[in-house]
């Protein structure tokens, strides 16, 4: 398949967590109608495959390293996006992890890591996006939450926490702002790995078993296509996404 252009001016997209799943979809949406997409995440090798890829197909993309839960990492990740293009007009903060399991299973470590990731990194990339776009006067940042941000089930009370305080900072943000927009994506069962990060073999096995139902994660590119796409002066504030089948 050979990538067209876009009819719309091609924008400049920072992806984090890109290397699969959610990410990859996103990046290959977004580079199919002939923005310049900029991918991030630890796994430099897969990033590298799918930045060729893409660039085989007539796309753009710029492959770099990165730690969402260190600033350093994230603002040389978009250090490296001005140095390539000079401009940043949308950042897709996506990189998640979701190890669930009971509280009283008490694995404080995990608790720790989806705070750091979920959470902190979503701060992390707006810190290091925003200068640049208040300096443009535009903008458009997208967090990717979960319909965990919408309700709370069991296993899942620190990985909602995290997806709620999202949904908080992100609305937040919006009315901080009257040039960028915020656009919040909930999804629902999705195919992706996030159940690989479930170290509790009982919520890892009932996880498992839902996934028969998930949409695949191009239906999230989609969603993500979309939103940016509309016109500058329309903000789409929120969208959810799941399963018609999902409770």
């Amino acid at each position: 398949m050979t990538y067209p252009l876009t009819t719309a001016a091609p924008k400049v997209v920072l992806i984090t967590g890109a290397s699969s799943g959610i990410g990859e979809a996103i990046a290959r949406r977004l580079a199919a109608v002939g923005h310049h997409v900029v991918l991030g995440a630890r796994r430099v090798e897969r990033l590298a495959a799918l930045a060729k890829e893409i660039d085989a197909e007539g796309g753009s993309a710029l492959p770099h390293t990165l730690d969402v839960t260190d600033p350093l990492s994230m603002r040389s990740f978009v250090q490296a996006a001005l140095d390539r293009y000079g401009r940043i007009d949308v950042l897709v903060n996506n990189a998640g992890v979701m190890p669930l399991s009971r509280l009283d299973a008490l694995r404080t470590e995990e608790w720790d890591r989806m705070i750091d990731v979920n959470l902190r990194g979503v701060l992390h990339g707006i810190a290091a996006v925003l200068p640049t776009m208040n300096g443009q006067g535009a903008g458009h940042i997208v967090n990717v939450a979960s319909v965990s941000g919408l309700r709370v089930d069991p296993t899942a009370a620190v990985y909602s926490a995290t997806k709620h305080a999202v949904r908080a900072l992100s609305e937040g943000l919006r009315q901080e702002s009257r040039d960028l927009r915020v656009t919040v994506v909930s999804p629902g069962l999705t195919r992706s790995e996030l159940a690989d990060t479930i170290a509790d073999q009982a919520t890892k096995d009932a996880v498992t078993g839902q996934m028969a139902i998930a949409i695949p994660a191009a239906a999230i590119g989609e969603a993500i296509h979309y939103a940016i796409t509309a016109p500058a002066e329309v903000d789409v504030n929120e969208l959810v996404i799941r399963p018609t089948a999902q409770g």
